[in-house]
């Protein structure tokens, strides 16, 4: 029976190298192969620790045609460590395709984790850390771009996005006109010496990058909408429909008119007797 090797996601440190782990330095020392998105920089990392593991390259621009050499490497019993130039391989890079053609090969995979960029902007941000959602970066093509701003309209959780430095501004103008003026905080250099958190809102954060040239990676943690201002605003679209034509709405989708009745009530903020009452004097 054949033995298959084993692909480790390992976590490598988004700035502080002293927040690599044991596990992850011991992965990269004992792999047959290291999986890195930029070879250059994590030949750095890996002279920092003495580590002498054989690099191969794997990246955004190479991933259909080197994603299958690493999966036979796999099948062949090597074992293989994924890194990406910083932070948790997986999200918001080529990681996630490998992980999945392993998956199909019957190849194992595990993960050395460590730090994440986003989650570490997102505690730090003072924003609410209850309910959030990860976007990563907004999509260049135009269309999926809208789609996402229209869905940021009304997210009520907190929204992590990544965004290099050509392209800050621009998005949060994007943002700004898609959400209107929240809280956010913009976050960069995490972990590092001159570690940078701002915590304003967008029309500030226009202001003050207008002024100050973007330098370094990203990671903006936005404040999602209020759930009362979003309750408010379904109900006064609601009002703005006639009682009957509200009604009908539901009747459309297959309710019957008592359970009609009773979402419509639920909509206008009024009771259910109220609805009653008006549909059945008119």
């Amino acid at each position: 029976m054949e033995t298959y090797g084993i692909l480790t996601l390992c976590a490598t440190p988004i700035g502080n190298l002293e927040d690599i782990t044991y596990r992850v330095v011991r992965t990269l020392t004992e792999a047959d192969f290291i999986a890195a998105e930029d070879t250059r920089h994590t030949k750095k990392l890996l002279n920092h620790f003495n580590i002498h593991t054989k690099l191969i390259s794997y990246h955004e621009h190479n991933k259909i045609e080197k994603g299958p050499e690493l999966i036979e490497i796999l099948k062949s019993g090597k074992n293989i460590a994924l890194v990406t130039d910083a932070g948790t391989p997986g999200i918001s890079d080529p990681g996630e395709d490998l992980v999945r053609l392993a998956m199909e090969a019957g190849v194992m995979v595990t993960s050395a984790p460590g730090a994440v960029a986003g989650i570490t902007a997102l505690i730090l941000s003072g924003q609410s850390t209850r309910r959030f959602i990860f976007e990563g970066f907004l999509p260049t093509d135009k269309k999926e771009r809208r789609a996402v701003l229209e869905g940021l309209k009304n997210e009520t959780r907190t929204t992590l996005l990544y965004e290099a430095p050509h392209r800050l501004l621009k998005t949060l103008e994007v943002l700004y006109e898609a959400v209107g003026d929240r809280s956010i905080t913009v976050t960069k250099e995490l972990t590092k010496k001159f570690e940078f958190i701002y915590k304003t809102n967008l029309s500030g954060a226009i202001a003050y990058f207008e002024e100050v040239e973007p330098k370094g990676e990203f990671v903006l943690v936005l404040e999602g909408k209020d759930i009362k201002v979003l309750q408010e605003e379904d109900q006064k679209a609601w009002e703005e429909m006639s009682i009957e034509d509200h009604l009908q709405v539901y009747l459309d989708k297959g309710q019957d008119e008592k359970s009609a009745m009773k979402q419509v009530a639920k909509d206008r903020g009024v009771s259910k007797r109220d609805i009653y009452a008006y549909i059945h004097q008119n």
